[in-house]
C-alpha cells in the first residue's frame, strides 16, 4: 500500500478530535427504524439523527489529517479504512476482493518535469516560445514518459464527429502527421443528451487518433475561463494524473498515436491563429453558434514533455446490504441475486498551491458529504433489509477526479455479475450550503427511474428542479457515466436552488463552482446544512429500496439516446 510505513502522527489535531468525538456519539444514537415502504416521510427526529451521523463522518473525512484523500496517498488509505471500519460497524458483508471490503486499483501516475517542457511556433523563419504555466501546460506521457515533435497544425473545432446530427469538424481536413488545435465542450446547439456525450475528452482523442494526427492542443476559450480561470489549474501542475493498468500491465485509454499533448489559455489564440482563416473573436463566436469550420494553421509547432512514472494503487471500498429471505417463486429467488449499486467517490484532489496560506484541498462538499450521505442511506437500508428482494452495494470509488478510474475498474472488473447490476444510483458534490426545497436529477429523464426518484422526492417533501447548468455536461462527469458506458441506468441527485430563506440559490451554486470547487476553501468553514444532506441519504435510501422491492428491473426509455447507445453493452 502506499505510504504504508507510515504511521499515524503522535498528536491529532483540534477538528480530528472533535470528528472521533462525534463519530462516538452518532455511532451510539440508535437508529431510527425505516418504515419498509419507500413512501415514507422522514419526521424531525430521524431527520436529526441522520444529520448528526452525515455531519460526524463529514468531519472526519474533511480533517486536515486526510490531506485532501488524494488517491494513493496515505490520507486516501485513511479514508477509506474508516468507511470500511463504518460498513463493518452498520453490518454490510464484505463485497471486495478475497472476502475483504477493498478492491485493489492498480494505476500509472505521471507527473510532469518543468525543465524539458517546450511549445514553439515558427512561421516565416521566426520563432516564439511559450512560458511553461503562463502560457502553456504540457500534457501528461503515460507511453513511456518523454515526446517531443515538429508538426503542421489544423485546427478541427470541438473535435467533434456527430454524423447524426450532421455535424463533422473533421470534414476536408487531413489530420495525418499534423497537430490538431481543439476547443473544449461539443456544440451549444446539441441536446444535452448529445453534447454531453461528445464533450467526453475520450470520445473526441478516439476520433482525433483515428486519423493520424500525432498531437493535439486545446485551446481555452473566454467563455470557458470565465468559469475556470487559466491559473485553475496551472499552478497546480505539479498534481500527478493517473492511468489504469491493464492487465497487461500497460496504462489504458492512453491514445499512444497522439504523440505529445498541450494545453494554452485564450489569451494565446491571436498566436496561434495569425493569419489564419478566421481571427480568435471570429472563431469564438462560431463557437457559441456552433458553426466552427476546420481550417489549416501556418507555420509550425513544437511540442516536447517528459512525466515521472509511477505505479500506485489505491482502493474501493464495497460492501453489501444483503437482500432478505426470497419469498416463494423462481422469480423472486433470481432477484435475490441482482443488485443496486449506490456509488460515492471517496477521493479528493490531495494538496497543492497554496490559497491564503492554506495548501490542503479538503474536499467537503467534493465529496466527503456524497460519502457520508451513502454510509446513511446504507445504515438505513439495514433496517428495513428483511423485505428487500434485491441487495444493494455500497461503492466508495478512488480516482474519480483523476478520470472516475475507480468506477471505471469496478465497472470492468466487478465483484459481482455485471449483468446483476439493475441501477445505479450515484452521490457526488451534492452542495447543500443552505436549506432548499428542492432536489436536481441528474439523468432522471433517462430510463424509468425516473418514477422511483420522482416518487421518493415527493415523499420526502421535496420537489425536482431541471438541470440549472446544462452547459457544465454533468451526467458525464461523475461516476455513474462508467456504469452508464456499461449499459447500467443511472440518476444522481443533488442539492436544488430554491432556498427557504428567499435568496437566489442559482448564485449561490455558482459563486460555489467559481469560488471553492476544487480550491483549499471547500473544507469545513464553508456553510453545510446537514439537515439537507440527511434528506437527500433518506431519498436515495428510499430510491435504493424502491428499486429492491419492485418487481421489473429499471429500463432504458424508448429511443433515449445513451440507451441506444450503451445499453447493449450490458449483455456482454
Amino acid at each position: 500500500m502506499p505510504h504504508s510505513d507510515i504511521g499515524l502522527p503522535s498528536r491529532l489535531s483540534q477538528g480530528l478530535r472533535g470528528a472521533l468525538v462525534l463519530a462516538a456519539l452518532a455511532s451510539s444514537v440508535p437508529l431510527q427504524h425505516a418504515r419498509a415502504d419507500s413512501a415514507s416521510r422522514p419526521d424531525a427526529e430521524a431527520v436529526r439523527h441522520s444529520a448528526s451521523r452525515i455531519e460526524a463522518d463529514v468531519r472526519f473525512l474533511a480533517d486536515d489529517l486526510l490531506e485532501g484523500r488524494e488517491a494513493g496517498a496515505r490520507g486516501y488509505d485513511l479514508a477509506a479504512l474508516y468507511v470500511a471500519t463504518q460498513y463493518r460497524m452498520m453490518g454490510l458483508e464484505p463485497a471486495g476482493d478475497a472476502g475483504t471490503y477493498f478492491q485493489t486499483v492498480p494505476m500509472l501516475s505521471a507527473t510532469r518535469v518543468a525543465e524539458v517542457a517546450r511549445f514553439s511556433l515558427t512561421r516565416d523563419g521566426q520563432t516564439t516560445e511559450l512560458r511553461f504555466k503562463d502560457e502553456f501546460l504540457p500534457g501528461l506521457d503515460f507511453n513511456g514518459g518523454a515526446c517531443e515533435l515538429t508538426a503542421p497544425m489544423v485546427f478541427i473545432g470541438q473535435g467533434v464527429h456527430a454524423p447524426e446530427l450532421k455535424h463533422d469538424d473533421f470534414a476536408g481536413v487531413d489530420l495525418r502527421g499534423k497537430v490538431a488545435v481543439i476547443l473544449a465542450n461539443a456544440p451549444a446547439r446539441f441536446a444535452n443528451d448529445q453534447r454531453a456525450y461528445h464533450s467526453d475528452g475520450i470520445q473526441k482523442l478516439g476520433e482525433i487518433e483515428r486519423r493520424g494526427a500525432v498531437g493535439v492542443i486545446l485551446l481555452g476559450d473566454p467563455e470557458s475561463e470565465s468559469k475556470y480561470p487559466w491559473s485553475f489549474g496551472a499552478d497546480n501542475w505539479q498534481r500527478p494524473g493517473m492511468r489504469i493498468l491493464g492487465p497487461d500491465g500497460k496504462p489504458l485509454e492512453t491514445h499512444p498515436g497522439l504523440r505529445c499533448m498541450a494545453r494554452v489559455p485564450a489569451s494565446k489564440a491571436p498566436l496561434l491563429l495569425a493569419g489564419a482563416r478566421y481571427t480568435p473573436a471570429q472563431v469564438f463566436a462560431r463557437k457559441e453558434k456552433g458553426t466552427l469550420r476546420p481550417f489549416e494553421l501556418k507555420g509550425t509547432v513544437t511540442l516536447a514533455s517528459r512525466s515521472k512514472l509511477e505505479p500506485v494503487t489505491s482502493r474501493n471500498v464495497v460492501g453489501k446490504v444483503p437482500a432478505g429471505a426470497s419469498s416463494d417463486g423462481d422469480a423472486a429467488a433470481s432477484r435475490a441475486g441482482e443488485h443496486i449499486l449506490l456509488t460515492a467517490h471517496l477521493d479528493h484532489v490531495g494538496t497543492g498551491a497554496a490559497v491564503n496560506g492554506d495548501s490542503i484541498y479538503n474536499g467537503a462538499q467534493d465529496n466527503a458529504v456524497g460519502i457520508a450521505a451513502m454510509l446513511e442511506a446504507g445504515r438505513l437500508l439495514m433496517q428495513s433489509r428483511d423485505s428487500m428482494q434485491r441487495s444493494v452495494l455500497l461503492l466508495a470509488t478512488t480516482a474519480e477526479e483523476k478520470g472516475l478510474l475507480g468506477a471505471d475498474y469496478f465497472a470492468a472488473n466487478p465483484t459481482v455479475p455485471l449483468a446483476s447490476i439493475v441501477a445505479n444510483v450515484n452521490l457526488d458534490m451534492p452542495t447543500h450550503l443552505a436549506p432548499v426545497t428542492d432536489l436536481i436529477p441528474y439523468g432522471i429523464e433517462h430510463s424509468t427511474l425516473d418514477t422511483v426518484a420522482k416518487t421518493a422526492v415527493e415523499a420526502a417533501g421535496l420537489t425536482l428542479t431541471p438541470d440549472p447548468f446544462p452547459d457544465e455536461v454533468l451526467f458525464v462527469r461523475s461516476d455513474q457515466y462508467s456504469f452508464v458506458r456499461k449499459g447500467v441506468p443511472a440518476v444522481y441527485l443533488g442539492a436544488g436552488i430554491r432556498r427557504t430563506d428567499g435568496s437566489d440559490g442559482l448564485a449561490g451554486f455558482g459563486a460555489f463552482l467559481r469560488q471553492h470547487y476544487h480550491k483549499p476553501s471547500d473544507d469545513l468553514s464553508q456553510p453545510i446544512d446537514w439537515n439537507g444532506a440527511a434528506r437527500l441519504a433518506i431519498v436515495n435510501r428510499n430510491i435504493a429500496y424502491a428499486i429492491a422491492t419492485q418487481e421489473t428491473r429499471p429500463e432504458w426509455k424508448p429511443g433515449d439516446f445513451f440507451g441506444d447507445t450503451f445499453g447493449a453493452q450490458k449483455a456482454r
